[in-house]
């Protein structure tokens, strides 16, 4: 991205000279006062526009809720060929993801959603007009429910029932279905009163809060009215947010995990907050009114699972949305592809340093005609320049003969100022989608290569981002060459000695960011050297 700006022969380079001989001198504050006052007063007011209101504050309700203890209720186990989780009456708790494990070490304990104390998802029913069951209800039967197999059933599914009977005589059953990273959960209310009863069916997911992940949204995610939004944990602490929609979901996001839970009812009102030590997202949809000897049917699902693309897809066809819970940022249109084609190589090479590699190898290799092009334009450039200086120096007090002059020079050597620039500005968008792509994979996470053990996590040995520093110095020494300006006033001057420390604080800029992400940039840098070698060596044959 940078080996265009440290070339003093660059379009780049060049265009700032001419620019600093012909622009007239200008506050150095003014203009960037400008925009920041014009960038503060539109992020203030698209904020005041899309921010919720504010929700009431936690009640002595909500604490008695999430602080209600279920030891004495009986646990239950259910599972899938993805999870195993514990059911304690209303609440699932403790979903371990048997695919992956909690550290680099294979043999270790697997990976657990809301597995801390008092960290619960809890799906139940408000009713109006009798006795609903609630977080410490001990239902009468627990157990799996086998069925016949007929051409509509999962075969890869695991069923559960439980009932319970209230003292109005009302009886619910609870059916489970455990389907990979889904759990469907049915509640039937068989109304055996002579009144209409009213039930509001509810999911609450509480928990406390996850590191947050530098590049990555986290937090609390709904979808409500066919909209994502984020609350990240610092946000939550501070304020309460409620929504109204038709339809949608909510949960919570880890970098690489999620929680959410799926009514499906219409007109729900969704709630993020922070009570005590811990986090709430909860939603709440409208009454149903269920008629004397009628039974009443509610569905909710709730997926606790890896951020992966490819599951999320599936899962958007039981719950819509979902699949765009994955955050790929401004560059989502590169970061998706580039993490397909990861994916593609590592199926090959079964590893995911290779992988990247690979990856660079194949990017720098589509882009060769056009940074050959640019290399090129500076070579002309750099030959350009004594008479471009004596333009400048004859037409100083002439700008438009000066502008026509400049122009015609470039015409006569078929180069441009900004030429030199084309592959820094594809190369921009490429750098942070593949930030993006490392940072929010879940097979990144714990990916070995070489010395390093989680290519997603920085080098704990810096050798990496010294390396790629000492590439950097190298790919810029060999484009510079030893040319010297001894007009030490010079613009080009000052703008290569700038350049010079490119490399230093890059190294420093990239001994935090994630080792895969320093590798790509490691051997971009080592094909940049060969290629200029090869450029340069074809020149010189000419």
């Amino acid at each position: 991205m940078v080996k265009f700006l440290d070339n003093n022969n660059s379009g780049f380079a060049a265009w700032n000279a001419n620019r600093n001989a012909t622009a007239k001198p200008k506050s150095k504050f003014g203009g960037f006062l400008w925009w920041f006052i014009l960038f503060i007063g539109s992020w203030w007011l698209i904020s005041m526009w899309t921010s919720p209101k504010n929700a009431p504050a936690p009640t002595d309700a909500d604490v008695a809720i999430i602080s209600a203890t279920t030891t004495d209720t009986p646990a239950r186990e259910i599972s899938s060929d993805k999870i195993v989780a514990n059911v304690r009456g209303l609440r699932i708790s403790n979903v371990a993801l048997t695919d992956f494990a909690a550290t680099s070490d294979v043999e270790s304990e697997r990976v657990k959603l809301l597995g801390a104390e008092n960290d619960f998802l809890e799906v139940g029913l408000n009713a109006t007009g009798t006795t609903a069951p609630d977080a410490k209800t001990s239902w009468f039967d627990f157990f799996p429910l086998y069925v016949d197999a007929g051409p509509d059933t999962n075969l890869n599914a695991r069923y559960y029932e439980m009932t319970w009977r209230n003292s109005d005589g009302v009886v619910f059953t609870r059916d489970i279905t455990v389907d990979g990273y889904l759990v469907t959960i049915t509640d039937s209310v068989q109304n055996n009163t002579a009144r209409d009863i009213s039930f509001a069916p509810y999911a609450r997911i509480v928990r406390g809060p996850a590191p947050s992940s530098a590049g990555v949204a986290t937090g609390a995610v709904t979808n409500t009215n066919s909209r994502v939004r984020y609350v990240d944990w610092g946000k939550m602490a501070k304020k309460s947010y409620v929504y109204s929609t038709t339809n949608g979901f909510i949960g919570f996001a880890d970098q690489y995990w999620q929680t959410i839970a799926n009514i499906k009812s219409p007109d729900q009102t969704m709630r993020v907050k922070s009570i005590a030590d811990k986090y709430v997202a909860d939603s709440t949809a409208a009454p149903i009114v269920v008629k004397p000897n009628d039974t009443g049917v509610f569905t909710t699902t709730v997926f606790a699972g890896p951020r992966e693309q490819r599951v999320l897809d599936t899962a958007e066809t039981t719950i819509p949305g979902i699949g765009e819970t994955l955050d790929y940022g401004w560059f989502w249109f590169f970061a998706r592809p580039l993490l397909w084609a990861l994916n593609i190589l590592n199926s090959f090479v079964m590893n995911y340093g290779v992988a990247i590699i690979l990856l660079t190898i194949l990017l720098r290799l589509l882009m060769w005609p056009l940074t050959r092009k640019s290399y090129v334009s500076s070579i002309k450039m750099q030959q350009m320049q004594p008479e471009l200086k004596r333009i400048q120096k004859l037409y100083a007090n002439d700008k438009v003969r000066l502008q026509m002059e400049m122009m015609n020079l470039y015409r006569t050597h078929k180069t441009s100022p900004m030429s030199g620039c084309l592959p820094m500005l594809i190369q921009i968008p490429i750098f942070f989608a593949l930030y993006k792509a490392l940072l929010v994979s879940v097979n990144m996470r714990n990916a070995h290569f070489l010395w390093i053990s989680d290519l997603a996590a920085m080098d704990p040995y810096f050798i990496l981002p010294i390396l790629m520093g000492a590439t950097m110095w190298l790919q810029q020494y060999l484009q510079t060459g030893r040319t010297k300006n001894t007009d030490g006033n010079d613009a080009m001057a000052q703008t290569g000695r700038m350049m010079k420390w490119l490399p230093i604080i890059f190294t420093i800029m990239f001994a935090w960011m994630p080792a895969g992400l320093v590798l790509y940039w490691t051997v971009s840098n080592i094909f940049g050297i060969v290629q200029t070698y090869i450029i340069k060596r074809r020149l010189n044959t000419k």
